[in-house]
């Protein structure tokens, strides 16, 4: 009786590796269609990571950016003792902090209400008025907050001067700004940012909530034990990724809203480092690019802290 052979012979090998490039080749239009997003992330994401060397550096568009001298943490010093730092640091905790605490909850109240509306109509209609705001610019939601709030042509101030009161400068009010910046853009994102609670609420199985009936539970009891402990794990996981740009913020919607008169609450990071880096007489793109690099850095550890509290807590995080 003939030994088997437990090893493949040479022309087996050969063989496999000619039908592994057989099938690379036979699904050639897919790959040809997966190199498009591979180029587009390469350039856009992978190849400015060459410029963070300028945080590093005393950066000469004549030099270059890799022959330009090195000078360690100069540029973050500088920012940290720069007179601006705390003040622009406050402002952007105020506007990032009081936008996740009161904009965070409206979503998922509006997919709640969405998802527990029995005329299927209404629905409709609802998820498309609150949707569309999402689509409108920076540029077009300032235009209609000046035409709303503007000092002399705004429509709250020609009402109030038309019933004997004073015009109220909302736009240049230092105390205003804040509210009038988080509340806008709580109207402009609730209805998109509820898509994925109504998704994660329509995947809910209707059994549970026909046995709560018939158990006696009513609408919030129901909302309460079944709807938020089932979509629980996306709360989370959109709550870690909210906390990842905690330094950023809308910097067009700011940076057009922002004025002289409001310029105490209205210079957020985002702004210094537009200005600092691209608009002053001397652009200083190495003192630009370590702000943003340091804003970037604390917005990963934040968002890995988080992740690491839901974890222990709930053992529900991203990772």
């Amino acid at each position: 009786m003939k030994s088997k052979n437990l090893y493949p012979p040479v022309d087996g090998i050969s063989a496999v590796k000619a039908g592994f490039w057989r099938r690379r080749w036979n699904c050639r239009d897919l790959y040809l269609l997966l190199l498009i997003p591979v180029v587009y992330v390469v350039i856009f994401n992978y190849v400015p990571i060459y410029g963070i060397l300028m945080a590093f550096k005393r950066f000469s568009p004549r030099q270059g950016v890799w022959w330009s001298p090195w000078v360690g943490l100069y540029n973050f010093e500088r920012l940290i003792k720069s007179p601006n730092f705390l003040i622009i640091l406050r402002n952007t905790l105020i506007l990032s902090v009081y936008s996740l605490i009161a904009g965070f909850p409206f979503p998922l109240i509006l997919a709640i209400c969405v998802n527990h509306s029995i005329h299927r109509h209404f629905r409709k209609i609802t998820q498309t008025i609150t949707f569309a705001p999402h689509f409108l610019s920076s540029v077009l939601v300032v235009g209609l907050i000046t035409q709303i709030l503007g000092s002399r042509t705004g429509a709250v101030n020609i009402f109030l001067t038309s019933l004997g009161f004073d015009e109220i400068n909302f736009l240049g009010s230092t105390a205003l700004f804040p509210h009038i910046y988080v509340w806008s853009g709580i109207w402009q994102s609730t209805g998109y940012g509820a898509i994925v609670y109504i998704s994660a609420l329509a995947a809910v199985d209707p059994v549970y909530h026909e046995a709560a009936i018939i158990d006696g539970a009513n609408l919030w009891q129901r909302v309460w034990h079944i709807d938020l402990i089932t979509i629980r794990p996306i709360v989370i996981i959109m709550l870690i990724l909210s906390m990842g740009g905690i330094l950023g913020g809308n910097f067009e919607k700011t940076y057009l809203l922002q004025n002289p008169l409001n310029i105490g609450t209205s210079e957020i990071i985002n702004t210094y480092v537009y200005k600092v880096g691209l608009t002053s007489e001397r652009p200083d793109y190495s003192f630009g690019t370590a702000i943003g690099l340091l804003q970037n850095v604390v917005g990963v550890i934040l968002t890995m802290t988080v992740n690491k509290i839901a974890n222990a807590l709930s053992g529900e995080g991203m990772f």
